[in-house]
């Protein structure tokens, strides 16, 4: 083993104390069995997610260097992808007492070096594609060539304490993304929920929402809703202005952005793969020039795993036009803000969703996309207030999203940083010694 400044050169394998596949045993559940973690359990963020664990009669003798403590490593052998390859790794951080899947390698850490510290090592690893060169595809099923990767050789600190310290500092970042995380949730529980009772109930002129025991109510196809509100369809108060079926052969690698289909992300546009116009082209279709603050839509597949493919566009979306098969909400007798609340309300998306056809790329057209009834309040000023209600919430949760990305970006620097050997946190034990 090589040594340098602290830090030591070995092979993943003389890190490792045992490392066997887990046992998937037989039927059982909570009474009879033990919990058994999948690749479902799996975060990709390196953590275990302990809900839905099945639960399986696995022999005592099965166990013994298969069991999970506080401490255990895992990675998942086989299943993966092309965008998502074998060998994600987690880390168990409570006394679980149970086993895995066949499909997942038990792994456990020499005394030598901290555990989680090494967690974090192959999760980097992991995440920087090392793990590519080991993938083998069999049968369909992508395995991971784990005796072959135990043999790469990796740097890290000689002292247990530094190793300690690392994954410490690590933990802390993941501790407030978790955090953060929790309270985005919280806020998107909050404002469904209000959003719910606004767009059924609406705000009095007291700026109160109201109830049934104060107001008066009527029967819609929606429910029960104001007396001053109606019922109509989108299309009465809402227009789709779709894209100009651009020619390819006028694609260029610069110039004004072409936002399609590929390009309207879950509230967000996503940029990864774009085509654009040269400007001289582009002048010519000023009347599909797109603007921050358009609400946009994706006609080929609008519901995905991922969610509504609804865009907002920002600041940073524009120049940028509007391509076939992409369509821009305008409103004709409503508030923006009101139109954008009833396009990304639950209820409007779930008739959309009975709307839309086709198996292998299921799609939606203009008057199919502007069929759906929706509540319309009688007052402009309502609306504008209702509206401003649900922004308040949105900025708010805007401002985590921001927060999460920078704690995000900041774990992946650390990462670049502490686990290289870039920097180091030996200032930070020097002064655990001093003040201890």
């Amino acid at each position: 083993m090589k040594t340098v400044d602290g830090w030591v050169e070995v092979k993943i394998r003389d890190i490792i104390e045992s490392s066997m596949p887990g046992e998937w045993g037989l039927d059982g559940n909570p009474e009879d069995g033990i919990p058994v973690l999948r690749s479902t359990n799996f975060r990709n963020n390196g953590t275990i997610d302990y809900s839905d664990i099945a639960y399986r009669k696995v022999k005592k003798e099965q166990l013994n260097k298969r069991l999970i403590e506080r401490g255990t490593i895992l990675i998942e052998k086989s299943g993966g992808s092309p965008s998502q390859p074998a060998g994600r790794v987690v880390y168990c951080d409570c006394d679980f007492n149970g086993t895995a899947s066949n499909f997942i390698e038990v792994v456990k850490v020499k005394g030598d070096f901290s555990s989680q510290y090494i967690a974090y090592l192959l999760y980097y690893l992991y995440q920087i594609g090392l793990v590519l060169k080991y993938q083998q595809q069999t049968t369909g099923i992508i395995n991971f060539k784990l005796n072959d990767y135990w043999e790469e050789k990796v740097n890290c600190p000689s002292s247990k304490p530094e190793q300690t310290k690392i994954a410490e500092v690590l933990s802390m970042v993941d501790q407030a993304i978790e955090q953060t995380e929790a309270l985005i949730a919280k806020q998107q529980r909050i404002k469904t929920g209000l959003m719910q009772d606004l767009l059924t109930r609406g705000i009095d002129e007291h700026g109160n929402v109201r109830s049934e025991q104060t107001h008066k109510f009527k029967d819609s196809p929606l429910g029960r809703i104001p007396v001053e509100w109606e019922v109509q369809p989108l299309s009465s108060v809402v227009d789709l202005q779709v894209g100009y079926a651009f020619k390819s052969s006028w694609f260029s690698g610069y110039g004004i952005r072409l936002l399609r289909g590929e390009n309207v992300g879950n509230g967000r546009p996503d940029w990864k793969d774009q085509k654009c116009l040269t400007d001289s082209i582009a002048i010519q279709f000023q009347d599909y020039e797109l603007s921050a603050g358009d609400l946009i839509i994706g006609m080929d597949r609008t519901f995905t795993k991922q969610g509504f493919k609804v865009s907002l566009l920002g600041d940073e979306d524009v120049p940028s036009l509007l391509v076939q098969r992409v369509g821009r909400f305008r409103p004709l007798s409503i508030p923006d803000g009101f139109m954008r609340l009833l396009i990304m309300s639950p209820a409007y998306q779930r008739e959309l969703l009975l709307q839309q056809k086709g198996m292998d790329i299921p799609h939606l057209s203009k008057s199919e996309i502007l069929s759906p009834i929706v509540p319309i309040p009688k007052s402009t000023n309502e609306m504008t207030t209702i509206a401003s209600r649900i922004q308040m919430f949105q900025r708010a949760e805007q401002d985590n999203a921001g927060h999460l990305q920078k704690l995000r970006s900041l774990k992946t620097a650390l990462m670049q940083d502490l686990l290289t050997g870039r920097k180091r946190v030996t200032p930070l034990l020097k002064d655990e010694v001093i003040t201890g």
